[in-house]
């Protein structure tokens, strides 16, 4: 699978609505303007609501919400979220493993221990080869499911999520993969239960927060079984929400 580059590419749409990516005017280096593209997103989904000439009554312009690409359907979707403002973190997908271990950093007062301790491991954008795919697949599942929590994906949105991760360059067993997720039973448990380190767990919950709307009850739930099934302590998981919402 080519899930690193899949992630890659991710991280680089984050990046470039956040400024991270080292841009202005909300491109960042990839050059592309996802703000924009998210804010008509926004306009064309209108809370949820059917409208007139629009997908055939679906509710959305299928051309229009193509266009806010694979990023903009995990987090936005059909689902009456207004896409911008708090609920839009995804500044904190562009640097996840870097912001993962600050937000630990600060959960412990600001007490310094450098990157990729044995103990803690290594951020995600330290690792190579194998090891890379392996987090990049963790925190790709990861975004998926929290895309999922509040039950409201139908099967054209999962058609075209599918779709745009193939766009960005899936291959044909990553394809597959996605289809599976996308179909698979919610559960924490058995996502948490593939993290081998400390860093690893805190990106996973990370990732998580930047994609849900923690005003939703169904999505904060899931939040909070997350990092139940990480066992994250409590001032972790608030440094790593408060993180996030820096970030975006």
């Amino acid at each position: 699978m080519n899930a690193s580059k899949i992630l890659e590419q991710l991280m680089r749409q984050a990046g470039g609505q956040s400024g991270n990516a080292g841009g202005s005017g909300g491109q960042g280096g990839s050059g592309l303007d996802i703000k924009g593209m998210l804010d008509g997103l926004s306009r064309q989904l209108g809370g949820g609501e059917a409208r007139s000439g629009q997908g055939g009554g679906s509710g959305f312009d299928v051309k229009s919400l193509l266009g806010g690409g694979a990023l903009g359907l995990l987090v936005g979707s059909k689902r009456g979220r207004k896409l911008g403002g708090k609920a839009l973190k995804y500044g904190a997908i562009a640097g996840v493993g870097m912001l993962a271990w600050k937000a630990w950093q600060g959960s412990r007062g600001g007490a310094d221990q450098a990157q990729g301790a044995p103990a803690e491991g290594e951020p995600v954008e330290r690792l190579a080869g194998q090891a890379r795919e392996q987090r990049s697949l963790e925190l790709l599942q990861a975004m998926i499911m929290a895309a999922r929590a509040d039950g409201h994906i139908d099967d054209q949105e999962r058609e075209l999520i599918a779709g745009q991760i193939d766009a960005l360059g899936a291959d044909r067993e990553l394809h597959a993969w996605v289809e599976r997720q996308l179909q698979a039973p919610l559960d924490a448990e058995a996502l948490a239960a593939q993290v081998d380190s400390p860093q690893a767990a805190r990106e996973m919950y990370l990732i998580s927060v930047a994609v849900v709307d923690e005003q939703n009850a169904m999505e904060r739930a899931w939040l909070d079984q997350l990092g139940r099934a990480l066992a994250l302590p409590g001032e972790v998981t608030s440094a790593l929400e408060h993180q996030a919402r820096e970030a975006g």
